[in-house]
């Protein structure tokens, strides 16, 4: 799995360049002088309690982290995406957020579930539905759904998930935040994303270990206390592995990642700490152990066939040579004789 640290420089050039692709390391290396973002996305259309609440205390935050959230979820939306789901819903902001791509957005609700069972509120969904008129652009899946047990969204069947400074508010309403980033990662597609804009602490808990947490081992430090954490995972998987016999181990399989690459920053010029960042969903997290060994398999089989038919060609080459040289020394003798 690769994890990322991008700089504030390099995040600007992630949020303003659209790609198809995960932003690669030397990609953002040479990013010297990214564009601007002209799109500004209406942040006074909008009002709800934890926005507002926000707004008003800190609009500096406020401010810098909806920009932040508009551009990461636009430019980081690959065009073959079509299905997008939000955690938390509150308002209608998600509308213009997204590329004109996306048919569908399905909602989960942050709201306390003592409250109407944790329904979206009317405000919300009558903005939703003013925006999804206005742009004439994706359809709006309404669903009370927690966003902590997306129950009503069936596993991998959601292109992109978006969480936009939603766990603190499911924390201070009761929700499991931690349990919505798996629940993200089980709705999505391999290969689906999972884009956050979220304060970097939420109840005293970093969000980002969490996301690094479901992740695969990483391999190498990356820096601002990680290397503890990669060094702890690594001894903690090295002592339970020697406790399993040849026996057992037959039987024990590790848990499959699932994310394979995280890329992340710090959300600079703002007074409360944040964290953005994208998550890409492993290819092999929905798969079964023995599926895992088959696809293991038949990549073994790839590799062994392409290693002989490279061999193969090799062979062939110096044969070309071989008969060519014995061509040429043969003509220099006949007229050697003549």
């Amino acid at each position: 799995m690769a994890m990322m640290r991008y700089t504030a420089v390099a995040l600007l050039a992630i949020l303003s360049s659209t790609t198809e692709a995960f932003v690669s390391p030397s990609a953002v290396a040479s990013a010297k002088s990214p564009s601007i973002i002209t799109t500004s996305p209406p942040f006074s259309s909008f009002s709800s309690s934890s926005s507002s609440a926000l707004h008003a205390l800190d609009p500096v935050t406020y401010l810098r982290t909806e920009w932040v959230s508009a551009a990461l979820c636009t430019n980081q939306t690959p065009r073959s995406f079509d299905i997008a789901l939000q955690l938390g819903t509150e308002d209608g902001r998600i509308v213009n957020f997204v590329p004109r791509t996306i048919r569908k957005i399905i909602t989960s609700s942050a709201e306390p579930k003592s409250a109407d069972d944790g329904a979206l509120t009317v405000s919300c969904i009558r903005q939703l539905n003013t925006m999804a008129e206005r742009r004439n652009t994706a359809a709006i899946e309404f669903s009370n759904q927690p966003a902590d047990n997306l129950k009503d969204t069936p596993d991998a069947s959601v292109d992109i998930v978006v969480s936009f400074q939603a766990a603190q508010r499911m924390y201070e309403n009761g929700l499991d935040f931690k349990q919505s980033i798996k629940e993200a990662g089980r709705v999505l597609k391999p290969g689906g994303r999972f884009l956050f804009v979220e304060s970097a602490e939420v109840g005293g808990e970093s969000y980002l270990d969490y996301v690094m947490g479901i992740s695969a081992l990483v391999s190498g430090g990356i820096g601002d206390g990680y290397e503890e954490i990669v060094a702890n995972n690594i001894s903690e998987d090295a002592s339970i592995a020697a406790e399993v016999t040849d026996e057992e181990d037959s039987e024990v399989e590790a848990t499959p990642p699932l994310f394979e690459e995280v890329g992340y920053d710090n959300v600079d010029m703002v007074l409360q700490p944040h964290i953005a960042g994208i998550a890409i969903k492993a290819m092999d997290a929905d798969l079964t152990s023995e599926e895992r060994k088959q696809m293991k398999s038949q990549e073994e089989e790839d590799r062994l066939a392409e290693m002989s038919f490279a061999a193969f060609e090799r062979g062939n080459k110096r044969r070309k040579r071989k008969k060519k040289k014995k061509d040429v020394d043969n003509a220099g003798m006949g007229m050697g004789s003549e």
